[in-house]
């Protein structure tokens, strides 16, 4: 037998795993690095965030991912280039977290890394006929493994798409281990690029549980921020959306998309909700002299609705539904305020909170999440979901990267 494979075999069977799980969202704003004890696996997991950064991207990264984030067509050399590029600076980004967490690399079982998605596309979307959901995520393992010295899980979304899934999003593997309650209740709503949630209803089986994207969350706003001040990459504090007024026309033409008519789970991302996706709602709406504060105020009413109609959609036959929340977006001010007068206004049963109140920092939680499928992966004595999930496969995920 192989030493590393030796190895993995006796990392599986250590009684507690220490993992740092990677995530790079679609706001390109800095590498999500979360040091987690792991132990057990599936319902019987246990896992202790014992130290979380993010670690902000230079603007190289930004600038360089922005090239081909998200378009059709693009250069097939900056992909090339960029996928060993991205892997080896998400390595030295790690190899800067665990010295500064007070940590060897020597002490780190497993780097489990999302990588930087640059294109979703799942069959509703692309329309092609006879070709399947596709994702791509750059910054391979392999450079991972190689410069950390760490055997590195990566391109966790491959196998969800090929078990006849559509690769996004992922998070119910985590939220149903680490949240589901027999006494409660539970939507788990992250606020990133996107925005998804995950059902957990408090009765019932694992088949009534999944997650689904429900609609833009920073991505548009983020974007346009970026196109018309030079200075910001997002909108601090809702500083610019708080000085607006919401547009009517604007805000229904934008919410008319057949995404939002499609039934859960689905999923989707800045390949639909983008700037273009934006102006050509204001052309439609007679909008485009708008200031830009009065569209950035409709862009976050327009999060708002997504989240709350969803919420809405899914809540309205559970009693005492707790929301908890994670993600950048709770970070704005004006867009939590308007989620929350949605919710007290057509579901008054709901109450809305951070993961905090789980003992989880919400800017953590899809970083500790990578973490929970490297486990799995490699611990998991049978697969936690039901094979016959809807977009749910049970299947392991990631590829394994060995140093030597």
């Amino acid at each position: 037998m192989h030493p590393h494979i030796e190895k993995l075999h006796y990392i599986s069977k250590q009684h507690t795993r220490l993992i740092i799980g990677l995530m790079s969202g679609t706001s390109l704003d800095g590498l999500d690095i979360a040091l987690c004890k792991i132990n057990g696996s599936g319902t019987n997991t246990q896992c202790d965030v014992i130290d979380f950064k993010t670690i902000d991207y230079c603007e190289d990264y930004r600038q360089h991912v922005k090239a081909i984030f998200a378009k059709p067509i693009g250069s097939i050399e900056q992909v090339c280039i960029l996928n060993a590029w991205i892997g080896r600076y998400h390595a030295k980004l790690v190899n800067q977290a665990i010295h500064d967490f007070g940590y060897q690399n020597t002490d780190i079982d497993v780097v489990a890394s999302h990588g930087q998605t640059i294109y979703h596309s799942p069959s509703e979307q692309h329309q092609y006929a006879n070709f399947p959901n596709a994702t791509l995520q750059i910054g391979d393992g392999d450079h991972i493994a190689v410069l950390t010295n760490i055997i590195t899980l990566s391109d966790f979304r491959q196998k969800h798409i090929a078990a006849g899934g559509q690769g996004a999003p992922l998070v119910m593997y985590g939220d149903y281990l680490m949240f589901h309650s027999q006494d409660e209740n539970r939507i788990m709503l992250n606020i990133g690029g996107i925005a998804n949630l995950t059902y957990l209803p408090s009765k019932g089986g694992v088949s009534e549980v999944f997650s689904s994207d429900i609609g833009p969350g920073n991505t548009i706003m983020d974007a346009f921020m970026q196109s018309h001040y030079s200075d910001l990459h997002y909108d601090t504090d809702a500083t610019i959306s708080s000085a607006g007024s919401v547009h009517q026309g604007l805000l229904m033409q934008l919410a008319s998309s057949i995404f939002f008519m499609q039934s859960f789970p689905k999923t989707t991302g800045p390949e639909v909700f983008n700037l273009a996706y934006l102006l050509e709602a204001q052309k439609l709406a007679e909008a485009t002299d708008l200031s830009n504060e009065d569209v950035m105020a409709t862009l976050c009413d327009f999060s708002a609705k997504c989240i709350s109609d969803s919420i809405i959609t899914l809540g309205k036959t559970l009693p005492h539904l707790m929301i908890y929340v994670s993600g950048g977006g709770i970070h704005n001010p004006l867009l939590m305020k308007r989620i929350q007068i949605r919710l007290s206004n057509q579901l008054p049963q709901a109450k809305i909170g951070t993961t905090e109140l789980l003992s989880l920092n919400p800017d953590a939680k899809e970083a500790v999440l990578f973490a929970l499928l490297a486990n799995e992966t490699l611990c998991a004595n049978t697969q936690t979901l039901s094979s016959q999930e809807t977009n749910m496969p049970s299947v392991s995920l990631g590829k394994v990267s060995f140093p030597d």
